[in-house]
């Protein structure tokens, strides 16, 4: 446990297990308070637990200055690591939760619906939150059932990165492997890959399977779940579409276990990562890798786009994480001004100056720093310094890539939706099924899960 306060700051770590929602019901359903009654007029005193934030870096540790200033005297207690479901569920039924809780977005859908987070509508207007303030996307996904749940921190979106070096030598440019063309981005992995005996030496494209059919499904025009929440769209042509083509995308280099293997191997976070070593042509990714490719190797042949839909159209699935407070919170009040201050304009500012500093005491560009906060991605998008190519159009793509971004919208059975997919497409990727096959099963069993779920919340 970490006991923060502006006296004395230690530190330990404790244990990471992912585990499911599934089976882990903690109340009833529903919009209840569990407890956590709001005061606004209430003075801040006592302790915040926080738990799953493990920020430790100058972006968290600068905001978290901010924070405990305007939290006063109260003490903050901070429990590193992600957050650990099972624990926290546990702490929730047992009456001693933490004060406040840092989540996935994604997870905030079933955390509500198992009354083990609160609404936040009383805190937000007495804390006086501008929820417009936020990211779209962002906002969204923490929006259930009419009420937010979250209040949204980061947001992490895609880019297309290639590289520039192994494009050139096949005649290509970034713009056959952004996604905007299918078929010449199929060619294009013909084009780039390099296999011999079987074996892969160069992997022409990863469509980053089964983590991002979201993306590529979105790219060719649906949802794999409706606006509201509860209906399954999994088997829709479209869907059946992108993921038959993103299978190819492997399928033409041998199958997705021989890529994968591949990938697996590369030095990722360090100086002999896939394109530096030239091992991989492109990839859709998420933005903070443009830093770690900086870091380790900014001397690589790199090139930068958005992602983009047939047409051209960028396109960025959206995910992150956000601030709830747990039913039965013991400090409400407290945990509702720590998310207001964590992710204020004023913290970000805080966040990237610190960041700034230490990019410059390096001789490295800051690239800018993607929040759920849209005010503040403006002011720090004019904190961005120059980097020259193929920097500075990463950042440009960045920013480009976050107003287009998309997030799926929070709903009761989150954990067990994403289950179906992700088993659907790796039952693809293995051969096990036809994409429309395993898309249909997928498509039954989530519908049956969101029925049941959302049925069980309005009739509690």
């Amino acid at each position: 446990m970490v006991t923060r306060n502006p006296r004395r700051r230690t530190a330990a770590a404790s244990a990471l297990v992912a585990l499911a929602l599934t089976g882990c019901a903690v109340g009833t359903g529903g919009q209840g308070d569990g407890g956590a009654q709001y005061d606004a007029d209430a003075e801040l005193s006592g302790t915040l637990q926080v738990m799953g934030f493990g920020g430790v870096d100058e972006v968290a540790t600068s905001r978290m200055d901010l924070a405990e200033e305007q939290l006063g005297e109260v003490d903050v207690s901070l429990i590193e690591g992600e957050l650990d479901l099972q624990q926290f569920l546990s702490a929730v039924a047992s009456g001693k939760p933490p004060a406040v809780v840092y989540a996935n977005r994604h997870q905030i859908g079933s955390l509500a619906a198992r009354d083990a987070i609160v609404p936040l509508d009383e805190c937000i207007d007495g804390e006086g939150i501008d929820t417009g303030m936020y990211v779209p996307a962002a906002i969204e996904q923490v929006t259930f059932d009419g009420s937010v749940y979250g209040i949204p921190e980061f947001n992490s979106i895609q880019l297309t990165m290639a590289n520039a070096d192994l494009l050139e030598e096949a005649g290509l440019t970034i713009d056959d492997v952004n996604g905007s063309d299918w078929d010449a981005m199929t060619a294009a992995n013909e084009a780039l890959m390099r296999t011999d005996g079987g074996k892969v030496e160069v992997i022409g494209v990863d469509s980053k399977l089964p983590e991002f059919l979201p993306l590529w499904a979105k790219a060719n025009g649906v949802d794999l779940i409706s606006a509201d929440g509860r209906t399954a769209q999994l088997d829709d042509p479209a869907v059946v579409d992108a993921l038959t083509w993103a299978v190819g995308i492997y399928d033409a280099q041998g199958g997705f276990s021989e890529v994968k293997a591949y990938r697996d191997s590369a030095d990722f976070f360090g100086a002999g990562n896939q394109f530096a070593s030239g091992v991989l042509g492109a990839m859709p990714m998420e933005q903070w890798y443009v830093n770690v490719l900086n870091d380790v190797s900014p001397d690589a042949p790199l090139a930068f786009d958005t992602v983009r839909a047939p047409g051209g159209d960028a396109v960025a699935y959206a995910s992150g994480s956000a601030w709830a407070i747990p039913s039965g919170s013991p400090n409400p009040e407290a945990a509702c001004r720590w998310a207001r201050a964590m992710t204020s304009t004023d913290a970000w500012e805080a966040a990237a100056t610190a960041r700034l500093e230490l990019r410059e005491a390096d001789g490295k560009p800051f690239t800018g720093i993607l929040t759920g906060n849209a005010e503040a991605d403006d002011m720090i998008q004019g904190m961005v310094t120059e980097g020259g190519e193929p920097w500075d159009s990463a950042v440009a793509a960045m920013y480009e890539a976050n107003e287009a971004s998309f997030s799926l919208p929070a709903n009761p059975a989150d954990a067990e939706f994403t289950t179906a997919m992700q088993d659907a497409v790796n039952k693809v990727l293995n051969g096990q099924a036809a994409p429309e096959d395993a898309l249909a099963d997928a498509q039954q069993v989530a519908q049956d899960a969101l029925d049941e779920a959302w049925t069980k919340l309005e009739g509690d």
